[in-house]
């Protein structure tokens, strides 16, 4: 019985010796099984709105779009999980902006021995140079159309799946040259109605219905005029929410 069980462990071990020299091959040869672990598929379609006006500069009254995309977009394209993004700037004209940057995919294909986080890792570095890219081309155009960049991304972000994402990199003050929210009487819920209607009237609505929107420097240019802030506040959530129908998300705006 002693020699048996000896024999039999024996047996064992030369076995699995085998299995390890046979798995790499089988890998290697490409067989069938997955022989890494595969990541979870980025099925989320995201998008990108990045303000490029005069009160997006490195600015003490400015607030900094390119250091708030920095700070932001890696997370945000990894809480959501990403799995594409589009581009839309804000500039005075940002619908017809010839600010372009093709939509980055963050999932690419793939085969069982591709190393997905490195390939991930590269496909955001990518997104984040082509925001960068984004940015530097909407400065030269200046201006301030937040509404024409919702349109704009709501026509790009791929629908009909997962609910797409918006981080929009902006302090909201529509200033185009049509319209000046600045201008406007916001003071009041039936005052601010009237100056969303408008807009709409003007200019339709953004097509970002049941999209989550999350804001990045809204109503910073009010940091030292709270009672400013908050009629700007509920003017963006009333437009935002209450007309276009989109859900607006505090996450990142800082």
């Amino acid at each position: 019985m002693q020699h048996s069980a000896r024999t039999g462990r024996r047996s064992t071990v030369r076995a699995a010796r085998r299995l390890a020299v046979l798995v790499p091959l089988v890998c290697a040869l490409g067989a069938l099984v997955s022989c890494s672990k595969q990541e979870e598929a980025l099925t989320t379609p995201c998008g990108l709105v990045i303000d490029g006006s005069g009160s997006a500069a490195a600015a003490k009254e400015g607030f900094d779009s390119e250091a708030k995309l920095k700070d932001t977009l890696g997370g945000f394209l990894t809480d959501q999980k990403c799995g594409t993004l589009d581009f839309a700037p804000v500039t005075r004209s940002s619908r017809s902006s010839s600010c372009r940057q093709d939509e980055v995919d963050l999932d690419p294909p793939h085969d069982a021995n591709t190393d997905q986080k490195a390939q991930r890792a590269g496909a955001q570095r990518d997104a984040a140079v082509a925001a960068l890219a984004e940015l530097k081309c909407a400065r030269t155009q200046n201006g301030s159309d937040v509404w024409g960049a919702l349109t704009r991304i709501g026509e790009a972000v791929p629908t009909g799946g997962p609910t797409p994402k918006l981080l929009v990199v902006s302090d909201f003050d529509q200033a185009d040259p049509e319209f000046h929210l600045s201008r406007q009487d916001i003071t009041t819920k039936t005052a601010r109605a009237k100056v969303i209607d408008s807009l709409v009237d003007k200019r339709g609505m953004p097509g970002i219905k049941g999209m989550d929107v999350f804001p990045v420097g809204l109503g910073m240019q009010y940091k030292a005029k709270p009672s400013e802030a908050a009629d700007f506040d509920s003017f963006w959530t009333e437009a935002l929410e209450g007309k276009a129908k989109a859900h607006v998300d505090d996450k990142y705006r800082g």
